[in-house]
């Protein structure tokens, strides 16, 4: 009978440990393998082998500037996760005059409902890309994998926060403070998406911002003109912004 020598013995009790080979994540179904802002929207709620299932139910469908995505009042029948562009969301008033509630843009989701119709208009400012989920069969995924409904709260949270920093907006800030936190605005969200915070791309018109505010559109070009003047911002052309003095901006947004 062989017995191992003392050397060997020890040669076996050196050799490296071979961990277990973890099975491989499944690999995310197309087109969502390359969307950019995937990690924003719902869908990081799910992972590889649970996309599969959102993205059996999701259509690609892209709107050209000024084109209507939803309407008020009618059937909520489907959600949209926006890709790229800008979409302004807004209600009419009995006298016929749109009030602005907001902006949203790549990784946000539009058409949260409490109800069967749409609570508010879309509209696309610019060419808009976005998916489109038919509404009954997003919930039925939401009975499936528990942690979408999470995500969904949180941006319902989201839009509640944005909802009542509006409404500062409308009721309690000057023309001046209401563009410097406008644009502060807008500068946390390129941050957000991985683009310098220095620099804002103004998608929307002067209207747009206006109708968001509660300013005229003369009011808003001359605030912005004069946060120029006084060294605020940089402006390059009619919709690039720059934030040359960021603390002279924050202090111009809290008066």
């Amino acid at each position: 009978m062989l017995m191992a020598t003392p050397h060997a013995a020890t040669r076996a009790s050196r050799a490296p440990l071979v961990a277990p080979r973890r099975a491989a994540e499944p690999a995310l179904p197309d087109p969502c393998r390359t969307c950019a802002v995937r990690a924003l929207s719902v869908c990081a709620a799910l992972k590889g082998a649970e996309m599969a299932g959102l993205a059996g139910i999701v259509g690609r469908s892209q709107y050209p500037a000024g084109a209507t995505i939803m309407m008020e009042g009618d059937p909520a029948d489907h959600l949209f996760n926006i890709i790229e562009g800008t979409v302004q969301i807004y209600r009419l008033l009995p006298d016929g005059r749109r009030q602005i509630t907001g902006f949203l843009m790549g990784g946000d989701f539009l058409g949260l409902a409490l109800n069967d119709t749409n609570p508010y208009s879309a509209e696309a400012v610019g060419t808009v890309s976005l998916c489109r989920l038919p509404r009954r069969r997003f919930e039925q995924l939401i009975d499936q994998f528990p942690q979408l409904e999470r995500r969904m709260l949180v941006d319902a949270s989201n839009e509640l926060f944005a909802a009542q920093e509006q409404m500062l907006l409308l009721g309690r800030k000057t023309a001046r403070e209401k563009v410097a936190t406008f644009l502060l605005m807008l500068a946390r969200r390129a941050a957000r998406r991985g683009k310098p915070d220095d620099e804002i791309v103004l998608a929307m018109s002067r209207a747009g911002i206006g109708d968001y505010l509660g300013l005229t559109i003369e009011t808003v070009s001359r605030t912005i003109t004069r946060l120029r003047r006084d060294g605020i911002l940089a402006l390059h052309g009619a919709n690039r912004v720059e934030i040359v003095d960021r603390e002279a901006l924050e202090d111009a947004a809290e008066g």
